[in-house]
């Protein structure tokens, strides 16, 4: 199948010729029928699928033939809701392009930065808004935005969303949108809390399946080293060494983890940096930028930050922690391999998350090929449950002595 054959509208063909895309993508042969005939659609794709495309094409599409060749007065039409900033611009960026001759108004709204452009934006009149939740309800509040005109709501990454504690956010937004709408429902997986949240949002929905969630690009090559937690920083620096990885995006469980593993790099003359929710927006978008400019050789990030981040030539990921989630891992390496291009994904797997690891091979039906030739081998035992019991409360003993030793001290200042 080719984009000539979806029956797009003259304008986005011609985008799309300048885009060199020919042809779509599964989701996008699947998806973008279904909506230009106004049904509602619940989505599953995972990263690099090509999903933006798949909701965004027929949505300019729709508002095309509806409001601008009729000459209508601008109204904001569409809303599509994201959990993140970076995947908010990108988003944007990529209406930008897409109704690049179609006359399109748009907009994007976050957090983070102050709102005075964003409602300039706002009311210049736009007819499709990109926004995270949490800025959305502040404009609504202060009265810039009404959604009584919206006749197609999109909410992306559904699953990250309630990963983020946006479900309350959510729930208020489906109560001041309009009863008539079309809803498109995308989620990278479909446990059982999103497919009711689902079932709250859509109207007998058509189900779009771009691939499964167990599988991963076959250009991808998988290695796995098994190593000890107090060796996996030594053993990433040691990978590094490696000159034929120009370029890696590293994943870190946590916040904190990602911004340790950033400063130790950068004390091994390692060219890195951090970007994950508690950065500035400032911040995340320098080290984006930096990244997809090549002028930063390491990019550490949380699953949730690296939502938005579009790279087609990715070759290296690193999995500093193996996820507990094994769809996620799958998520993780399809940052590399993209559009055909070969990818090589690497996991450095502490004791602990050795259990992890089984499940992965048992999820994506194959085993994953072990490096066992490194200086830093595994050679520590994982804890059985008696033994994370005993030390969770030694944990817990500890902090708090540390914090009655510093109340102590806060109370011997005073006197």
């Amino acid at each position: 199948m080719t984009f000539k054959e979806l029956e797009l509208i003259d304008p986005i063909q011609r985008v799309l010729r300048e885009l060199n895309y020919e042809k779509p993508t599964d989701i996008q042969a699947k998806a973008i029928p279904l909506v230009l005939q106004r049904n509602d659609i619940l989505g599953s794709a995972q990263t690099g699928t090509g999903k933006t495309a798949a909701f965004a094409l027929p949505i300019i599409q729709l508002i095309y033939n509806k409001e601008i060749k009729t000459n209508r007065p601008v109204q904001l039409r569409s809303l599509i809701v994201t959990p993140t900033r970076e995947l908010a611009i990108q988003i944007d960026d990529n209406i930008k392009d897409y109704g690049k001759y179609a006359g399109i108004k748009h907009a994007v709204i976050f957090g983070g930065v102050k709102q005075h452009k964003q409602v300039k934006a706002l009311e210049r009149g736009v007819h499709i808004l990109v926004a995270t939740p949490g800025r959305l309800l502040d404009l609504i509040g202060q009265g810039y935005i009404s959604l009584d005109t919206i006749k197609l709501f999109v909410l992306d990454e559904a699953d990250r969303m309630l990963d983020m504690g946006f479900i309350n956010d959510i729930r208020k937004l489906l109560k001041l949108l309009p009863e008539k709408k079309q809803s498109l429902f995308f989620s990278a997986t479909l446990p059982d809390n999103i497919l009711k949240l689902s079932q709250t949002i859509l109207d007998n929905p058509s189900k779009v399946t771009a691939a499964r969630v167990s599988s991963a690009a076959e250009t991808i090559q998988q290695y796995l080293y098994y190593t000890n937690k107090s060796s996996k920083r030594a053993l990433l620096h040691h990978i590094l060494q490696d000159s034929s990885i120009e370029q890696v995006l590293v994943f870190s469980r946590t916040k904190h983890g990602a911004d340790r593993i950033c400063r130790d790099l950068k004390k091994k003359k390692i060219n890195a940096m951090a970007i994950h929710g508690d950065k500035a927006q400032n911040q995340r978008q320098k080290a984006l930028s930096a990244f997809k400019e090549k002028n930063v050789r390491v990019l550490v990030a949380t699953d949730i930050a690296a939502r938005g981040i579009d790279i087609d030539k990715l070759r290296h990921v690193i999995n500093f922690d193996v996820p507990n989630e094994s769809e996620t891992y799958v998520h993780r390496i399809g940052r590399s391999g993209r559009a055909g291009e070969d990818g090589i994904a690497i996991s450095l797997c502490e004791p602990e998350e050795n259990a992890f690891v089984r499940d992965i091979e048992k999820l994506i039906k194959k085993k994953i090929t072990v490096v066992s030739d490194h200086p830093f081998p595994q050679t520590d035992k994982p804890m059985t449950a008696a033994e994370k019991k005993e030390a969770n409360k030694e944990k817990a003993r500890k902090k708090q002595e540390f914090f009655a030793n510093r109340k102590k001290k806060k109370m011997r200042a005073v006197r």
